[in-house]
């Protein structure tokens, strides 16, 4: 069983992998099965709860795919570090406009030209089942972080 300081250090590792790479592929399944994958900015760290965020359009392909096939895929990779993290999950939309005024950034203005008055704007919210990372500094060999508690199972 994972105490909650096992699990403050899991998410402090995390947070440290993906500090610096605001851009990750997130990966979802189509009806047909096929694997599709979309660059996307992060929004926020990862929070207490194994919870990524990222805003997107709630009208777009990826968030129809991810009503059908709940389980995502977000990779980040910074190769001049040596470090590749793969993250899976779960994904749902969520449109609370309390928690989009908390994550926006100005950056994602290139994306949404409205900013938050943008129409179909919407979050995707990630929760984190595990977490498999390569990062030459702590090993020469993979690593696993698992998220999974008995209600996400």
């Amino acid at each position: 069983m994972t105490t909650s300081t096992d699990r403050d250090q899991q998410i402090k590792k995390l947070r440290e992998l993906i500090k610096d790479i605001d851009y990750g592929m997130f990966t979802t399944v189509d009806d047909d099965g096929s694997l599709h994958s979309y660059p996307m900015s992060k929004s926020g760290e990862i929070n207490s709860d194994s919870i990524l965020w990222f805003f997107t359009y709630a009208g777009s392909h990826k968030v129809t795919e991810i009503e059908h096939h709940k389980q995502v895929n977000v990779s980040f990779s910074s190769p001049e570090q040596q470090r590749y993290v793969s993250i899976s999950g779960t994904a749902e939309l969520v449109k609370d406009r309390n928690k989009m005024r908390e994550l926006w950034k100005p950056e994602l203005q290139t994306w949404f030209s409205k900013g938050l008055d943008e129409p179909d704007i919407a979050l995707l919210k990630v929760n984190i089942n595990q977490v498999n990372y390569w990062d030459s500094v702590s090993s020469f060999k993979p690593q696993t972080i698992s998220f999974l508690t008995p209600s996400r199972l």
